[in-house]
């Protein structure tokens, strides 16, 4: 139990810092930076697949058109997920990642009952609302659409249910939807190259070598979060996952210099609310004790 949470708490808090990561690199396109991370992701996971002796593991999991069909949805989704991230994060809209990471939850419950025909109570139901009431206070309020939360509370909930299909290892899951996107990331950064417009070169050297520790950053909260998965039951790791949006938060306000209006405190006091019914009546709902399956639930951020 010991080493479970603090798997979790080192997965979510990694997650959370992100957005000081990326910071490191906001003077190039989101593009290119999303390029680096796929490039050196799937450098990254191949070294470790080799240490670990699982090519064959790899090659043999995918199996059929459905299997192969739902890794390439799988990465998609992944890579539009982080190219959002990325660019939310270098164009100061920390905040609005954190509002999407709190939905994301609500978002992956409502496509498991319109795709998977999953039930919830009248309190899941009453939580749900009760999020939706937040996004569209703070639309009317602002006169401008969430898209970025939304946008990345969306694509991560899709790519949850392709999950679903792929039931795969994560870091084998991982190397194989890097694997999909890497020749276009690379084609990518070899036309920069070629026409002069790349600007990982002009970075400095030590922001050089924590672009290369992007696969690093992307790779060991995965592992870290399949550890915890495996030790903890459903209800800790549930309640775990919210410090990562709230790290988020925290960091576009006090250190980003975000601004934290009164709008902002209702939306979000209206996302929070639903988040607090809907994680007690899931509690209620399901076992203590039933471990959440890392193939199932893992959770990969930006």
């Amino acid at each position: 139990m010991k080493q479970g949470i603090l798997y979790a708490f080192a997965a979510y808090f990694a997650w959370g810092m992100l957005p000081l990561y990326w910071k490191l690199f906001q003077s190039m396109g989101a593009w290119e930076i999303l390029a680096h991370r796929i490039v050196w992701s799937i450098l990254f996971v191949a070294i470790i697949i080799q240490v670990t002796k699982r090519w064959r593991a790899m090659w043999g999991s995918v199996s059929g058109g459905k299997m192969v069909a739902a890794l390439a949805t799988c990465s998609l989704l992944i890579s539009a997920n982080w190219l959002i991230y990325i660019w939310a994060v270098n164009n100061n809209q920390v905040m609005q990642t954190s509002l999407g990471y709190y939905m994301n939850p609500l978002f992956t419950v409502l496509l498991g009952v319109i795709f998977l025909r999953e039930k919830m109570n009248l309190a899941q139901w009453a939580a749900l609302i009760l999020a939706a009431c937040g996004v569209l206070f703070i639309t009317v309020q602002y006169g401008e659409f969430p898209w970025i939360a939304l946008s990345l509370a969306l694509t991560f909930a899709f790519y949850g249910l392709a999950k679903k299909v792929v039931k795969m290892e994560a870091m084998i899951g991982l190397a194989w939807e890097t694997l999909f996107v890497a020749p276009i990331a690379l084609g990518y950064l070899i036309l920069l190259q070629a026409n002069g417009t790349e600007t990982a070169t002009a970075l400095a050297w030590w922001q050089m070598l924590l672009l290369a520790l992007a696969g690093v950053a992307t790779a060991m909260p995965l592992y870290w979060f399949a550890q915890a998965a495996k030790r903890l039951p459903l209800s800790i790791v549930g309640f775990i996952q919210y410090v990562s949006p709230t790290i988020t938060l925290l960091t576009a306000v006090f250190l980003f210099g975000e601004p934290f209006t009164t709008t902002h405190l209702i939306s979000f006091s209206c996302i929070w609310s639903a988040l607090v019914i809907f994680t007690v009546s899931s509690m209620r709902k399901k076992p203590a004790t039933a471990p959440l399956k890392p193939e199932v639930a893992i959770k990969k951020q930006a």
